[in-house]
């Protein structure tokens, strides 16, 4: 498996002209009373990056806390969720899942463990669903709340032949999924069972594992870790780097809004390794001024210089 190396951020896309839009739009939907900091790290990434950045969540009251802080902090545009397929349409990439509520119930039945989300997370589960099912052509970054209600009826090869083909909900064709190794392990339980606990704890059989998963379900999935991983249909990725800081909450924010960002203009496997590159570039500076004493804010202030060297 290659490294990705500094060299090729030179790949990233510069807009050529000062147009309006030459940089992109991405819609951001996300939040709950609980997690509404969490799609507002996100913004205050994508919104240094892109053209504009449009904000949503199912929870109003998110609305409110995003309204209320807009003017000081970084720019987007706030609409009710009603109107989400609008703004989709009109974006270049879109993320989902930051902070998007996911509590979970777990009983036992008859052939093991089973899972039984409450009603937060089958509202989480329902409107994950529902729009990756209507835009499946549109470029998307799947994170944290979505990811974690992903469960074997969404995305199984097992699932999908059970199911007619209009009802089937299938992970759109070059998504980005950002799962942690927790979440990664319930995402694709079902493809992991046949693994045994020392092989998948193994990191070359967890590489090759992403690897074949990412071939199976045709998508980009990082696998955030002290070595990331990035593993597309045709080839995987190590992103080297970073430090014990980056298990802070609301890092992982962060990483999924400069993906988003990057996502919008360039291709995903491209923009999934440079988002992963920089978030671990960046850690590694403010590591080198205070050590582990920085915040996921501090990490967001600090991915602009990070990434303006290659800009310019």
């Amino acid at each position: 498996m290659r490294v990705f190396e500094e060299k090729e951020l030179e790949k990233i896309y510069k807009p050529q002209d000062i147009a309006k839009g030459g940089n992109g739009q991405v819609t951001i939907i996300g939040g709950s009373s609980l997690f509404h900091g969490a799609p507002l790290l996100s913004l205050k990434t994508a919104s240094r990056i892109v053209d504009m950045v449009f904000f949503t969540s199912p929870e109003p009251l998110v609305g409110e806390v995003a309204k209320k802080i807009k003017s000081k902090l970084f720019s987007f545009i706030w609409f009710p969720f009603s109107q989400v397929a609008e703004y989709i349409e009109k974006s270049d990439a879109i993320l989902i899942g930051p902070g998007l509520m996911r509590y979970c119930q777990k009983t036992q039945n008859t052939k093991g463990k089973s899972q039984n989300w409450d009603k937060v997370g089958e509202e989480t589960k329902k409107i994950t669903e529902e729009l990756l099912r209507q835009f499946p052509q549109k470029q998307w970054v799947i994170d944290a709340g979505s990811l974690q209600v992903m469960d074997k009826n969404f995305i199984s090869s097992k699932a999908r032949n059970k199911v007619p083909a209009e009802g089937r909900v299938l992970i759109p064709k070059n998504a980005i999924l950002t799962p942690n190794k927790k979440e990664f392990k319930l995402l694709f339980q079902d493809d992991l069972s046949h693994y045994d606990t020392v092989q998948y704890h193994s990191e070359e059989q967890l590489e090759k594992t992403t690897f074949n998963l990412a071939e199976r379900y045709h998508c980009i999935i990082v696998l955030k870790g002290e070595q990331t991983v990035v593993c597309s249909p045709d080839s995987c990725v190590r992103i080297e780097g970073g430090n014990t800081g980056l298990t802070k909450g609301g890092t992982g924010d962060v990483l999924a809004g400069l993906t988003v960002a990057l996502a919008a203009k360039n291709p995903p496997l491209l923009a999934a390794c440079a988002a992963s590159f920089i978030v671990k570039k960046a850690a590694d500076e403010l590591y080198q001024k205070v050590g582990f004493a920085y915040s996921a804010d501090d990490l967001a202030e600090k991915i602009p210089e990070v990434l303006g060297r290659y800009f310019r």
